[in-house]
């Protein structure tokens, strides 16, 4: 089952700001036509993580860079990060693939935490070696090893907040013991 027919992206923005707005000041958006972070300003008072249009997939995404950036990070529009739009050349895609591993791994944590079928973004669509070949061996491999490490102890307090709000909402049976159990997070699993 796909994330975007099990969850509502409404439902989802508003788990979000009962788990995060009062403790974090940051609100959970859709409809953007590109996912961003904009922190807190003179013109709104709150950080704003903003998913593209309402894909629960890029919400995922997006709240896995959040608890990823710490506290200073969240003080800066996309968290200080650079990003190459799409048409990567090989070299970019490359360091793309590099920055992406842990929040990508997080994401795959929150679609088990529902779940739900996680699938890699390579995000380079208008680059044909990238849109035919899919992720690299690589990157598959850095993925599964920062799933890794993150279950093994390397979760912060807000990604273990999240996925517990996930489990709690979207699974009946969540445990999360189980949720982390390092025989979920394996290149068959990417497969």
């Amino acid at each position: 089952m796909s994330c975007s027919q099990k969850i509502s992206d409404k439902r989802l923005m508003t788990l979000f700001h009962e788990a995060f707005y009062q403790s974090h000041n940051t609100q959970l958006i859709g409809g953007g036509q590109e996912p961003e972070y904009i922190p807190a300003n003179q013109e709104v008072e709150h950080h704003r993580i903003i998913f593209t249009y309402d894909y629960v997939a890029s919400a995922l995404h997006e709240i896995a860079h959040w608890c990823i950036a710490g506290k200073q990070r969240r003080q800066l529009h996309d968290y200080g990060y650079w990003y190459t739009p799409d048409g990567r050349s090989a070299r970019e895609q490359a360091e793309f693939e590099r920055v992406e591993s842990k929040s990508q791994a997080l994401e795959w944590i929150f679609t088990q935490a529902v779940g739900a079928r996680f699938r890699i973004s390579v995000d380079n669509l208008d680059n044909m070696a990238s849109r035919c070949d899919g992720p690299s061996e690589r990157f598959k491999h850095n993925i599964v090893e920062c799933a890794k490490c993150y279950c093994g102890g390397g979760l912060n307090d807000r990604a273990l907040t999240w996925i517990a709000v996930l489990g709690a909402e979207y699974n009946s049976n969540f445990d999360m013991a189980e949720c982390l159990a390092l025989k979920h997070y394996s290149i068959n699993a990417l497969s």
